[in-house]
C-alpha cells in the first residue's frame, strides 16, 4: 500500500511488450489451468440428465440417487482447501498431477461400480480430484506473476471463469448426448480422457515447481493432518444441518460448533496450522470476502436453481425449453467474467453484479406461469453478471488479500465458502417450495433473496475493506 493513501494498492504494469505477446500468462501458460477449471463444474451439472436411467438401472430412488450430487459437493468442499494447502506446502504443479490421476481413477472406478454406493464413492474421489485445479492454478499465477514482477494477471484468471462457467452452462447437455448415445456411464468415463488430456498439457506447458528447503520430512510435518481431520469434521457436521434445515439435526449444529472450537485451539497452537486462524483474525478483508462470496453464492444458486423448477413445475415449460430460456444467462456468465478481469478496480464490480442479482430478484417477483417467455429469458439474464463479473473479482480479492505463502489455501477456503452458500441454497429452496414449485413460492424466494441482496449491496458499498484504487 501507498504511504499517504490507505486502501489503495499500487502494483507493477505489464510491460506494452509483453501485453502483446501475451507472456508470460499466454495461451500454452493458460490453456492447462482453464482445462482442470472446467472439470469440478462440468461434473456438477453433466449428471443432472442421468439420475433417472441411473436410479433405474441400480434399483434406487432419485432421491437416493442424489447422493451422488451431494457426494461430490461435500468431497469438495473439504478438499479445496486441503489441496490448496497440499499446493502450498508441496508445489501446485506436483499437486495438480497427483490430482487429475485421481479424476482419470474415478472414472474408471465408476465403470466398473455395480452399486450405487460404489458409484457414490467414485463421486467423491471425482470431488477430491477436481478441487486441485482451482487453488493449485491460483498458487502458479501467483508464482509466475511474482517471479516477473507483475500486477495480478485478472485477464489470464478471468478465463479460469469463463471456462468454468462455460463447462457447466453445456454440462447437461453434453451429459444428455454422452448418456443417450453411449449409457449414463460414459458421463463418469469422460473423465479419464478429459484428465489425461489436461495432464500432458501441463507436463508440457506448466512450469515446473520451486524448490523448497527443508525436504520432504519436514513438509510432511507442517501437513498439520489433526487439522485436516478436525476441518473436514466440522464442515460435514455443519453440511448435515444444512441440508436438513426442514427437519433440523440439532446435534449436528452442536458438534460442528464443538469441532469448531477445536480447531480454532488447535491451530491457535500450532505454527503453521492448516487453517491460519491468527492470519484470519488480522486479515479482515479477507474474511469479508468470503463471507461475501458465500452470501452471493446462496442468493445466485437460490435464483437460477429455483427458478429452474419454477419453469418446468409452473410455467409449463419441458426442460430442452428451459435449457434455451436459460442460455442467455449463461452466455452472459462467460462474457462477464472476461469483463470483470478488464476492470482496473474490485469495487466496482462487487457493486455491479450484487445489483444485478437484486435487479434479478425484482423481475423474479413479477414473474408468473402466464409470463411470455422472452420476458422469463430477460428476468433470469441478470443473474449471469453475478456468476461471471463477481467470481472474477473474488479471485483478485483473494490474490491480493492473502499471504503470498499461503494462496492455494485460501483460494480453497473461497471455494468451500461458495459450497457452503450452494447446500445452504439447497435447503432454503425447500424450506419456501415445498414438494412443488409454484408462482407463490418463486414470489416467495425473490422478496428473501431481494432482503438479502440489498444488504449485501449496501455493505459492499460501506466496506472499507475494498481497494479503491486501481488493480492491475
Amino acid at each position: 500500500m501507498s504511504a499517504g493513501q490507505p486502501g489503495v494498492i499500487v502494483l507493477p504494469a505489464l510491460p506494452a511488450s509483453d501485453r502483446l505477446r501475451g507472456a508470460p500468462f499466454g495461451f500454452r501458460f493458460v490453456t492447462p489451468l482453464a482445462l482442470g477449471a472446467t472439470l469440478n463444474p462440468i461434473n456438477s451439472t453433466m449428471i443432472a440428465t442421468a439420475l433417472t436411467p441411473i436410479a433405474a438401472d441400480l434399483h434406487a430412488t432419485v432421491g437416493q440417487a442424489g447422493w451422488l450430487i451431494a457426494g461430490l459437493y461435500l468431497a469438495s468442499a473439504i478438499a479445496q482447501p486441503t489441496m490448496g494447502r497440499l499446493a502450498d506446502l508441496f508445489g501446485p504443479r506436483r499437486i495438480y498431477l497427483i490430482a487429475l490421476s485421481l479424476v482419470a481413477g474415478a472414472g474408471l472406478l465408476a465403470m466398473f461400480a455395480p452399486t450405487l454406493a460404489g458409484l457414490a464413492l467414485s463421486r467423491v474421489v471425482l470431488g477430491i480430484g477436481t478441487s486441485a485445479a482451482y487453488p493449485a492454478a491460483m498458487r502458479i499465477y501467483r508464482t509466475q506473476a511474482d517471479r516477473h514482477g507483475y500486477a495480478p494477471p485478472r485477464a489470464a484468471m478471468g478465463y479460469l471463469s469463463m471456462a468454468a462457467l462455460s463447462s457447466a452452462a453445456i454440462g447437461p447437455l453434453l451429459g444428455g448426448l454422452l448418456t443417450t448415445v453411449f449409457g449414463w456411464r460414459a458421463i463418469f468415463t469422460v473423465n479419464v480422457p478429459l484428465a489425461l488430456i489436461t495432464a500432458l498439457l501441463v507436463l508440457l506447458w506448466t512450469p515446473r515447481d520451486q524448490a523448497r528447503p527443508g525436504g520432504s520430512v519436514r513438509l510432511v510435518a507442517e501437513l498439520d493432518l489433526a487439522g485436516i481431520v478436525l476441518f473436514g469434521a466440522f464442515l460435514l457436521s455443519l453440511m448435515v444441518f444444512l441440508v436438513n434445515l426442514d427437519q433440523p439435526i440439532w446435534w449436528t449444529l452442536l458438534s460442528a460448533a464443538v469441532l469448531c472450537g477445536a480447531l480454532v485451539w488447535h491451530s491457535a497452537r500450532r505454527v503453521q496450522p492448516f487453517i491460519d486462524v491468527r492470519m484470519l483474525a488480522h486479515n479482515g478483508p479477507l474474511v469479508v470476502t468470503y463471507l461475501r462470496a458465500g452470501i452471493l453464492a446462496l442468493i445466485v444458486y437460490c435464483g437460477v436453481y429455483g427458478f429452474a423448477q419454477w419453469i418446468e413445475s409452473a410455467a409449463g415449460f419441458t426442460s430442452s425449453e428451459a435449457g434455451l430460456i436459460m442460455l442467455p444467462m449463461s452466455v452472459i456468465a462467460a462474457l462477464s467474467s472476461l469483463a470483470g478481469a478488464r476492470t482496473k478496480g474490485i469495487r466496482a464490480p462487487f457493486i455491479i453484479s450484487i445489483g444485478s442479482a437484486v435487479a434479478g430478484c425484482a423481475c423474479l417477483a413479477l414473474l408468473h406461469g402466464g409470463t411470455p417467455s422472452w420476458m422469463i429469458a430477460a428476468a433470469v439474464m441478470l443473474f449471469g453478471l453475478p456468476q461471471g463479473m463477481f467470481s472474477t473479482a473474488t479471485q483478485t480479492a483473494v490474490y491480493l488479500q492473502a499471504p503470498a505463502t499461503e494462496i492455494g489455501a485460501a483460494a480453497g477456503l473461497q471455494r468451500t465458502a461458495q459450497y457452503i452458500g450452494a447446500i445452504a441454497a439447497t435447503s432454503l429452496l425447500g424450506l419456501l417450495f415445498g414438494q412443488r414449485a409454484t408462482d407463490h413460492g418463486l414470489h416467495s424466494l425473490a422478496l428473501v433473496l431481494g432482503v438479502l441482496g440489498a444488504l449485501l449491496l449496501l455493505a459492499t458499498i460501506f466496506d472499507r475493506t475494498l481497494t479503491r484504487g486501481r488493480v492491475g
